[in-house]
């Protein structure tokens, strides 16, 4: 896939991978560990690993992933405050076989529930403190090495007890290329437009909604090398969709089938299909929905379905995360 997308041949991609894993060993040691118990367990080279979860970054913004998100905080009728945050994840239809669910357990922390790809230790999920991520990439260079790879960023963020304590991690260390991910715990919810040079925090409109795709919306700061085919189209079409569902009737199941499904504009849809005119690895179409749910006095819980059949129609089987 780099040397598809990206030109990178192996050796191109260890030697970037390894100044990764210089800033990931001295900034989050705890982190690398994993990552060599996991090399070690897969038995392969450490600096496969890294390039895995520093993938985003070392292909340059060159990896055709579209991807729709949205955060949206209701109050029911009971007057409960739920937080609502939602994705539909594209990508390449052979990656979907890696998929997987993660549970991770750590003394201290909260526990974390993901779907991400093997090798991955960062990824779309929440934890039992009510902190949910999502992740939408951008296209945009410069990177820098000194600072941590997103799927770092979104584990750290996964790590958290709060949306703010998230923030203040990423504030921390800092974002090596420029990526966007949402964040929400029960009662704040951010679209952070990260950059290695500056970033730019999103907040929720005035109806406790708030949506990204693929492309900056407010950080004047990321410059899109190529822009995303079809990202405004889709940021547009969920905007328009939100506005017809009353804010009493949101529910997981609403989100997943009033737009979530929304199949307007073929591959560029909010739930795209694949373009059979384009090279089989930059064939992009979703592969799953996810639907977090806080709220007061719940435990948190998600739900997930993938896509299937030609159509790329989510199955009827849900899973629950």
């Amino acid at each position: 896939m780099f040397e598809s997308n990206s030109k990178f041949n192996r050796n191109d991609v260890r030697q970037r991978a390894s100044e990764y894993e210089i800033t990931i060993r001295s900034a989050v040691p705890h982190l690398h560990e994993e990552l060599v118990g996991i090399a070690a367990g897969a038995g392969i080279d450490i600096l496969d690993v890294v390039a895995l979860n520093s993938r985003s970054e070392i292909a340059l913004g060159e990896f055709k992933d579209g991807c729709t998100s949205l955060s949206w905080k209701v109050q029911k009728k009971n007057d409960k405050l739920v937080q609502y945050l939602s994705q539909n994840w594209d990508w390449v239809r052979p990656i979907q076989e890696n998929l997987a669910f993660v549970e991770i357990k750590q003394d201290g922390k909260p526990t974390i529930k993901m779907v991400t790809e093997a090798g991955i230790i960062g990824k779309i999920g929440y934890n039992d403190a009510s902190v949910g991520v999502l992740l939408n990439a951008l296209r945009s260079s410069p990177v820098d090495t000194s600072k941590l790879p997103i799927h770092i960023i979104l584990r750290l963020c996964l790590e958290s007890s709060s949306a703010a304590e998230a923030v203040s991690q990423i504030e921390r260390f800092g974002a090596a290329s420029a990526q966007h991910i949402l964040i929400a715990d029960l009662h704040t919810a951010l679209g952070l437009e990260l950059s290695p040079i500056k970033s730019h925090y999103m907040a929720p409109n005035e109806s406790g909604f708030l949506a990204h795709t693929n492309h900056p919306i407010e950080n004047t700061f990321i410059k899109e090398t190529i822009p995303f085919e079809g990202s405004k189209e889709r940021l547009e079409r969920t905007i328009e969709l939100v506005k017809m569902i009353p804010a009493e009737s949101v529910c997981t199941s609403v989100l997943r089938e009033s737009i979530f499904s929304d199949k307007l504009n073929g591959h560029k849809a909010i739930c795209g299909v694949e373009d059979p005119h384009k090279e089989e690895w930059i064939r992009t179409m979703t592969l799953f929905n996810i639907v977090m749910r806080f709220s007061e006095g719940e435990v948190p819980t998600a739900q997930v379905v993938f896509t299937i059949g030609p159509e790329n129609t989510f199955d009827k089987d849900i899973l629950d995360l």
